[in-house]
């Protein structure tokens, strides 16, 4: 009995690494997904209603990396606030890093931080996000940052 107990373990083992392979080779696809069809579309809405009120901003696109929304101070070409989506490396699911980047005024150096993606939301449920709540989550942190930022600015 010994002998059938090490070599259930040891094909459990390796059927538990082919799982983690598979879902390795998963991880980018499920997010260059999210990116092109819930990520790019809100990016885009957003970034039609901010020119209503003379604010540029941009998508930014790393494929299978980090996909990027860049907003610029009004009436200006200086970034002032970036919401970056990241995939980690060798993620095994949608477990995504939010990473939000920005300077208080046009000539302050960019901070940054790095925080979980809608922490509320599942990996699971990341592709049936809807483009309301990642454009709710995104202006959600840009009034934390420019509050914050009117707060501690000098």
């Amino acid at each position: 009995m010994a002998k059938a107990d090490w070599k259930d373990e040891l094909a459990s083992f390796i059927d538990d690494l082919r799982v983690v392979d598979e879902c390795k080779a998963e991880a980018p696809g499920k997010f260059n997904q999210f990116c092109e069809f819930i990520a790019e579309s809100s990016f885009e809405s957003l970034s039609e209603e901010l020119k209503i009120y003379g604010i540029k901003s941009k998508v930014r696109k790393e494929k299978r990396k980090s996909i990027a929304f860049e907003v610029n101070f009004p009436k200006s070409r200086v970034d002032h606030f970036h919401y970056v989506i990241r995939l980690p490396n060798n993620a095994l699911d949608l477990q995504l890093r939010l990473l939000i980047r920005g300077r208080k005024d046009k000539k302050s150096q960019i901070e940054e931080k790095e925080v979980p993606f809608m922490k509320n939301i599942k990996p699971s449920s990341v592709l049936k996000l809807s483009k309301e709540e990642l454009i709710l989550d995104v202006i959600k942190h840009y009034k934390k940052f420019i509050s914050e930022a009117l707060i501690y600015s000098e």
